[in-house]
């Protein structure tokens, strides 16, 4: 799906009313090709049609023009640009069929047992200017049905009437690069150039083809294949319609709006240009970079290890520089990971994740350390037959208790201290049926609130999207949705990196940047707003893993009394 950046102010698309919205549901259409859609496409459609806030009213049914129409110059035109087109096509078609994803969010899947009972109209588009069209008397069908939303699924970029068919507008996706044609797939250029985010949304076009953000989200680009950097950012984007049509529903169209009013000042979004697919000759000179980066990779694998370590200092306040830390090195055949402290009886416990590369699974290890910095080794004191990583440690009425991630368990599970540190019994979970990463807990407000990372749908990065709960205990089984999930979406600050602390009266939130590589760096941001209602937050730092040439990455930070404490990925030579 093709879009321009607006150059202008994002302008209110409808006239806002004084009062909220009915809670009738909100009536929907879908602009379709077929009804074949892509997997991810009919988990939309399928999230929508069991929901009590929408229902889908009328399907647009794409009938293409005629194939025997087309005239000699237009075919001679097409077998010309295949031709010169030749070789990323092929590679498009060869990593197609050679890579298997499972869940394949382009899987073909039958749409009509969603749409039993729903009106279709069939509707041949005008075509002009790469545009598509359509006829008064189309679109005067189309809105006989008092559309709140037309959803657009498929057809080409859109332009005139259609654009006002419904009464909130035409609903469409943008996913990674501008680009004219649909020859050129979703995410394509971000891997050729190598740019470490592929960005994906959702936006309202009027009439005149200026823009309205709906939404917003980034992901790692993936470093070598487009269809793996495709099949995230399309699962993931599978929530995106649902959850704004949800909003719309609960808050009503002059808050929706006038709350996307304030966001939709003119930024940029992605790329500023138009691009196409590359020449034989363009895409052999870009295809080097992914390439040459895919073989460097593998050699230095082959030479070198990778491996999460333990870093501190201890001292007055934070410090800003990482030069000093001192190093705690794992043998080779584990790393370290995921340091959190608690300070107990004039020492300090460093809890933490402990991996051993032969059992592919971690398991949570604590280290003793006393205040003048002399430690003994890792001790395991959990251990599950699933992964655990990212123990949170906290203390609440009289003791201690451990939430260690267990996505893999598809839970957030709480354990309690019987005989610190080292006896743990399991409580309960605090969910069930999710697939949550780094919950990290805060007290503010006489409530507790919880963050972590939560992937919604199979086939998407578990890094990208950060959700928020309330309770009021820790040890509840009952945590409140926030409104506004995901408050983050965007890979470069969404996943916890450690614990929300105070400084100076304002409250800070560390997160991992993903981007370049898993766990690269690490966000401080600013908590600005943090209620039942709103959540904002605003960067205020970044730290990046430029202080040593071995150190990678760095993805977690913990301060407690004298001690700092982080992790580091540092290049170790496999044979030295």
């Amino acid at each position: 799906m093709v879009i321009a950046t607006a150059k202008v102010y994002y302008p209110v698309l409808v006239k806002l009313p004084t009062m909220a919205m009915a809670s009738a549901r909100l009536r929907i259409g879908v602009l379709l090709d077929t009804l074949q859609v892509p997997a991810w496409a009919y988990k939309t459609l399928a999230e929508i049609h069991s929901s009590n806030y929408a229902e889908i009213c009328l399907v647009v049914l794409k009938v293409s023009p005629d194939a025997q129409k087309v005239s000699l110059k237009n075919r001679f035109i097409n077998l010309k640009n295949g031709c010169s087109h030749f070789l990323p096509l092929l590679f498009c078609q060869l990593e197609r069929f050679f890579l298997k994803l499972n869940p394949d969010a382009q899987e073909s899947r039958n749409a009509l047992n969603l749409l039993n009972g729903v009106k279709i109209v069939r509707v041949t588009p005008i075509t002009a200017d790469h545009y598509e069209g359509f006829a008064n008397k189309d679109i005067e069908e189309i809105k006989k049905y008092r559309l709140d939303v037309v959803i657009q699924l498929g057809f080409g970029r859109l332009k005139g009437g259609i654009l006002e068919a419904a009464k909130y507008g035409v609903w469409s996706y943008r996913f990674g690069e501008i680009k004219v044609g649909s020859d050129c797939p979703d995410g394509f250029w971000e891997v050729l150039e190598q740019n470490p985010i592929t960005g994906s949304g959702l936006q309202i076009t009027n009439k005149e083809l200026q823009e309205m953000t709906l939404y917003s989200s980034y992901s790692a680009t993936d470093p070598i294949s487009w269809q793996r950097n495709q099949n995230n950012f399309y699962w993931k984007s599978a929530s995106f319609i649902p959850r704004k049509l949800k909003e719309l529903s609960e808050r009503g169209e002059a808050e929706f709006f006038q709350n996307l009013q304030e966001k939709n000042q003119p930024v940029r979004f992605g790329a500023s240009k138009y691009c196409r697919l590359p020449g034989n000759g363009e895409f052999l000179r870009l295809l080097a970079k992914p390439l040459t980066g895919f073989i460097k990779r593998k050699i230095t694998a082959k030479l070198f290890l990778d491996q999460w370590i333990i870093l501190f200092q201890l001292g007055d306040g934070v410090p800003t520089t990482f030069r000093n830390f001192e190093r705690i090195i794992p043998p080779k055949d584990r790393f370290w990971a995921d340091p959190q402290v608690i300070y107990h009886d004039n020492n300090y416990y460093i809890f933490l994740e402990e991996y051993e590369y032969g059992q592919k699974k971690g398991y949570i290890s604590v280290m003793q350390m006393d205040e003048r910095g002399h430690y003994n080794g890792p001790k395991k004191i959990l251990e599950r037959p699933y992964h655990l990583s990212y123990p949170f440690v906290f203390a609440w009425d009289g003791s201690y208790y451990l939430i260690p991630e267990s996505a893999a368990n598809r839970s957030i599970e709480l354990y309690k201290c019987l005989d610190f540190p080292d006896k743990w019994e399991f409580q309960n979970n605090l969910m069930n049926q999710v697939r949550a990463y780094d919950a990290t807990l805060y007290y503010y407000q006489n409530k507790w609130w919880l963050f972590a990372n939560i992937l919604e749908n199979e086939g998407a990065s578990p890094g990208d999207e950060l959700f928020l709960f309330y309770s009021a205990s820790p040890v509840s089984t009952d945590w409140q949705p926030h409104p506004r999930n995901p408050i983050i979406s965007d890979v470069r600050r969404a996943r916890p990196a450690g614990r929300i602390f105070s400084h100076n009266g304002n409250l800070y939130r560390p997160s991992q940047d993903s981007s370049k590589r898993y766990g690269y760096g690490i966000r401080i941001n600013q908590i600005k707003v943090l209620n039942e209602y709103e959540y904002q937050e605003e960067e205020i730092s970044f730290i990046e893993p430029n202080w040593d040439r071995r150190v990678m990455a760095v993805h977690t930070i913990n301060h407690e009394k004298q001690l700092t404490i982080i992790d580091g990925m540092l290049r170790r030579s496999r044979y030295a």
